[in-house]
């Protein structure tokens, strides 16, 4: 039978991940608290930072950003989209 959570993004009981997807405290929180469909919508929008911001994964600052945009996606419900975003249909 798969774990499940109640996701602190979807405020439902859903299946939890099946390991921590990220290092540190914050893995261990989004593992215990967030739901497999609320990390793959993290990821979608992720993706989408990195393209229409232009940041690489390698740079401490793009980084640092990425795991604050994560915390308030995730957990906050105040995550942005970039200026100027306008989704394809």
């Amino acid at each position: 039978m798969a774990r499940t959570v109640f996701c602190q993004y979807e405020q439902r009981e859903t299946e939890g991940l099946d390991f921590v997807p990220y290092p540190g405290e914050l893995g261990k929180r989004i593992f215990a608290n967030v739901g497999k469909p609320a990390w793959a919508a993290w990821l979608a929008h992720q993706t989408m930072l990195i393209n229409e911001n232009r940041l690489s994964p390698r740079d401490p600052k793009h980084r640092a950003f990425l795991e604050t945009e994560l915390e308030k996606f995730l957990f906050g419900g105040g995550a942005e989209k970039p200026a100027g975003y306008v989704p394809t249909p």
